[in-house]
């Protein structure tokens, strides 16, 4: 039976370098974990010098030796011999990042073995449904490639140290955007950008503009701030939704681009636009019943080669899921949804359809029972928003060329309603202000 991938003489020569040189200790922390080690003396050895160092305390073999003493970790990492052997072996300190890659690569080549070796049990196992399987093999694959070290369980000293950090950030830039600004004032007055890991619900009837507005989400994200978005289009093509951001940013009417009834005014603002919408980092994949796991699988590639920022499903009840019924199934979808949204560590936009329901009240403005046909998605949603356009319903309102974005969830801040101007022509939403200035 082979050896697993190890090389004893580049892990005696990172232990050797942390005990004659203290300033090693610190770039071998960052680059390594215990369970890099092959060898069970060289785990107990790392890591009582890395406890050591965070203590403040005095690294060399005599010190070294007796805190192993004192911790009675001596035996386990293999007696006063053996440890005294270490710090003479390593040739020269100056190559320790040397050491540190080779140490690094022989334990990415274990895992890989662990992980394959777990993948073929999983595949002879009938029981396994094949899109698992398949999931949980490619998870498994891009954490080793990401080099992602996870903990079950961290010191609530260590998460406080960040929260206190991030309150600082906060209170020395107040009003400030936090998470992926909308472009829209209002809104993000209320929000302060969408958070990473959190799942945004976007509803409403059809015809209220559910895609028009995501999209201006989104092209505010890659054009304003620079961001890498990803947009799942379930419903619409990739060149019909490539029109509508060229008119939103270039500010033409969709039906001329539509029929070619274009004025030269119209073709220097298109000019103008493609530019930047061409350089910007937007990603469209308009597979049609694209199920979760398939989603996950593509984010997890892009994030690796391009990075993501924002997610944008347009929409939720167009993607294929399991389940005995088309509730259960949107709710696995609801749930899964918002584990991409962790995974990605970045927010995702959901587009969702409501029901017939606010058609049947006087007051048609969407509720959040109206979404409690559809599963766990109100459960599921960190940031649940309605889109309400009056007109729609009522031509003689006042509130012309007027839309209402209902805040009616948000876990971490306020609820209300904010009015938003509606420019359809153009395939966009604006700020109020527009509407007021014409």
């Amino acid at each position: 039976m082979r050896s697993l991938p190890q090389s004893i003489e580049a892990e005696q020569s990172v232990l050797g370098s942390m005990i004659i040189d203290r300033n090693t200790i610190a770039q071998a922390a960052e680059g390594l974990t215990t369970e890099d080690f092959y060898r069970d003396a060289h785990k107990t050895i790392f890591q009582s010098i890395v406890e050591m160092f965070q203590r403040d305390e005095a690294v060399d073999q005599v010190t070294l030796l007796e805190y192993l003493k004192s911790t009675g970790r001596l035996e386990k990492s293999g007696g006063i011999t053996y440890v005294t052997e270490i710090s003479g072996s390593v040739p020269t300190t100056a190559n320790v990042a040397d050491y540190i890659k080779i140490v690094s690569e022989k334990s990415i080549l274990r895992k890989l073995i662990k992980s394959s070796t777990e993948i073929i049990e999983s595949c002879y196992n009938d029981q396994s449904n094949v899109e698992e399987v398949v999931d949980k093999a490619e998870k498994k694959i891009f954490d080793i490639a990401e080099t992602k070290t996870t903990s079950d369980f961290e010191p609530i000293s260590a998460v406080l140290e960040r929260g206190f950090k991030q309150i600082e950030s906060l209170y020395n830039n107040k009003g400030s955007i936090t998470g992926v600004g909308s472009g829209f004032k209002d809104l993000d007055a209320k929000t302060s950008g969408f958070q990473s890991g959190d799942m945004v619900l976007i509803a409403a009837r059809p015809s209220m503009g559910k895609t028009t507005f995501a999209l201006n989400i989104c092209e505010h994200a890659a054009l304003r701030e620079g961001k890498s978005v990803v947009i799942f289009s379930l419903e619409m093509s990739k060149e019909q939704l490539a029109y509508k951001l060229l008119c939103s940013e270039a500010n033409v009417d969709m039906l001329s681009l539509r029929t070619g009834n274009l004025d030269d005014k119209d073709w220097e603002n298109i000019a103008r636009a493609a530019g930047p919408l061409a350089a910007a980092k937007i990603y469209i994949d308009d597979s049609a019943g694209v199920s979760v796991m398939e989603m996950r699988s593509k984010c997890r590639r892009l994030k690796m080669e391009y990075g993501i920022d924002l997610i944008m499903i347009d929409y939720l009840q167009l993607m294929s899921g399991s389940g005995e019924s088309r509730q259960q199934e949107v709710s696995e979808i609801s749930r899964n949804i918002k584990a991409i949204a962790k995974e990605m560590e970045c927010p995702v936009i959901a587009l969702s359809q409501l029901s017939r329901a606010p058609e049947q009240r006087a007051d048609h403005r969407p509720m959040l029972s109206d979404l409690r046909e559809s599963g766990s998605i109100e459960q599921d949603a960190d940031l649940a928003m309605f889109l309400y356009r009056d007109e729609y319903y009522n031509k003689e309102t006042e509130d012309k060329n007027v839309a209402e974005c209902i805040i009616a969830k948000q876990r971490n801040g306020p609820v209300g309603t904010v009015k938003l101007a509606w420019l359809g022509q153009f395939s966009k939403f604006g700020n109020l202000d527009i509407v007021h200035n014409e």
